[in-house]
């Protein structure tokens, strides 16, 4: 599993305590230039860790995560947040709906669990997550709970397919990675997730969720109008850059390494 980390060191260890061993082989973190002690912590856990040497935003440490995991030959990646705010407890649940052969991604879901607001989700986040996700549902032609959460796993097929290095570096990187599932004819499950809101779980602020809002419905107006063919946006189109495993990895079709040096410890 992969942890894209930024100033997650009051919540990592509370994180990585929670991780089932018996389902999760190997847990790779990508800090993004922490202004912390989080690679230290990392360190000192025995946690595989990279680091950027400078912030390339969370989807460019996303990119970083699946080029890691990719290359040491998963076959399954869940991707956690290291702030607390998503239950590690629920991956086995995750993990089993790749494992069946029915999904080949699975997310999981802080409105399916009817909890959100109770686990302190402010009200203008689920609001705006509540018409964002029937505004995709109508322009995707799909039933999905919601299209934002952080708490995603999905299988080496289609990380290796999707030109996710198409996509921004920025927020809207999740939302657009989510539509590329549905566009290139993957299936998605979706599993009931508690969360937590608390001081030191990392959230963006007003400004940027409403920035989010307008890159999250201009990603499905793209996606409808690919359908239509009346658009060729790079992040829908099969010849986009992708992801591609190491030499001596599992090897996957074309594209190249994320933009950027990173460094192991």
């Amino acid at each position: 599993m992969v942890l894209p980390a930024y100033n997650a060191e009051k919540t990592l260890e509370r994180t990585w305590a929670e991780i089932p061993r018996d389902v999760v082989d190997e847990v790779i973190l990508v800090d993004d230039a922490s202004s912390d002690a989080t690679v230290a912590l990392a360190r000192r856990l025995g946690i595989t860790t990279l680091v950027h040497p400078r912030n390339r935003g969370y989807g460019g440490n996303q990119k970083t995560c699946y080029q890691a995991a990719l290359d040491r030959g998963a076959d399954i990646v869940v991707m956690l947040h290291p702030d607390y705010q998503y239950p590690p407890q629920i991956i086995p649940s995750m993990v089993a709906l790749l494992e069946s052969g029915m999904f080949d991604a699975a997310i999981g879901s802080r409105i399916l669990v009817r909890g959100a607001l109770k686990g302190g989700m402010p009200l203008y986040k689920y609001i705006g997550n509540r018409v964002l996700t029937l505004s995709q549902n109508f322009l995707l032609g799909r039933k999905l709970s919601e299209y934002h959460t952080g708490f995603r796993a999905f299988r080496r097929t289609v990380l290796e397919a999707l030109p996710i290095l198409e996509n921004h570096d920025g927020f809207v990187f999740d939302n657009e990675m989510l539509c590329q599932v549905i566009y290139f004819g993957f299936s998605i499950g979706e599993v009931s997730s508690p969360c937590r809101y608390f001081g030191e779980a990392s959230s963006i602020g007003f400004g940027s969720s409403v920035r989010y809002g307008f890159g999250v419905l201009r990603t499905a107006l793209l996606y409808r109008l690919s359908r239509w063919r009346l658009a060729r946006p790079p992040i829908f189109n099969r010849e986009g850059r992708k992801l591609a495993p190491a030499a001596g990895a599992h090897e996957g079709p074309g594209g190249g390494p994320p933009d950027g040096k990173i460094r192991a410890s």
